[in-house]
């Protein structure tokens, strides 16, 4: 309930400031001839777009487990996450023709009173959507909350470096065809940034080694035999994980006092990790 919170109140704020930053930096664009500015005008669209998706996800997200879905639907925060990283993908390359092409023209950008207005409320507007969405993560870990936040820094980045290109346009004309090439860049980092932790959530990771050295300290601190913990596999369903482990334990021991030695663990690791965990017992001799 409180991820929702924050997904659904980042969504709106974002959608709204969204379309009129855009509405005011495609107007600046286009009366300045301004490649970057009209670029970057996209960018700011795309955001709306992607807060579409963030309360989208995030409503899915919420849903309660299901005979089919038995982990809940915390993994379609993920799922909007790589949405949000492929409309980022798609915008840098975009942005990468528009301003090969300006190179080829060698056309110079005029700048006007205009252009510095909207860049700075851009630059303002957009790093507080910023900071909100990262605040809202480290209040909910919501993946999606991180990328967006993300997105939000790169179009507030892209704005400080046309910012530069308003000082330094009038003396080379070359400079908004490069900061168009050069925000291009920066937001193929953050397409990436996104997509490689997001597919790696999807498809399925190890532990780290020091959150595996973390549970075997917890186990061996709560069970008075040593359970020779194995086979550890971590499940993410967004804010739901799911493990499992195998364990080896003397095969003279008793059904009851296997059963309580395996309830023990799982109360270890869900009180201490969150995760709800599945073990399979072994006798110790394989």
């Amino acid at each position: 309930m409180q991820n929702n919170k924050y997904i659904f109140r980042e969504g709106w704020i974002s959608i709204i400031a969204n379309t009129i930053l855009f509405g005011l930096k495609y107007w600046a664009g286009m009366v300045t001839g301004s490649v970057a500015l009209i670029a970057d005008a996209w960018h700011t669209l795309t955001d709306s777009v992607s807060s579409v998706i963030v309360l989208i996800g995030g409503k899915i997200s919420s849903k309660p487990a299901d005979d089919d879905h038995p982990f809940g639907h915390g993994r379609a925060e993920h799922i909007a996450a790589v949405i949000i990283g492929v409309l980022l993908a798609i915008v840098a390359f975009d942005f990468v023709l528009r301003s090969v092409d300006k190179f080829g023209t060698r056309e110079q950008t005029v700048f006007g009173t205009i252009a510095w207005v909207a860049t700075i409320i851009s630059i303002v507007v957009k790093e507080l959507l910023a900071q909100y969405a990262f605040f809202g993560f480290r209040q909910t870990n919501s993946s999606i909350l991180k990328a967006d936040g993300w997105h939000h820094r790169t179009d507030a980045l892209s704005s400080v470096l046309i910012l530069i290109g308003l000082l330094f346009g009038k003396y080379f004309w070359w400079m908004d065809a490069a900061l168009g090439l050069i925000v291009a860049g920066m937001i193929a980092y953050a397409s990436f940034e996104i997509l490689s932790k997001e597919i790696r959530s999807l498809l399925g990771e190890s532990p780290s080694d020091e959150l595996l050295n973390e549970i075997h300290k917890a186990v061996s601190r709560n069970c008075k035999y040593p359970v020779n913990l194995h086979h550890i596999h971590l499940h993410f369903y967004g804010n739901h994980t799911e493990m499992s482990c195998h364990i080896k334990l003397p095969p003279e021991m008793s059904l009851f006092e296997t059963h309580e030695i395996c309830t023990k663990i799982e109360k270890t690791i869900k009180k201490e990790f969150g995760f709800f965990t599945t073990i399979h017992p072994e006798p110790l001799s394989q």
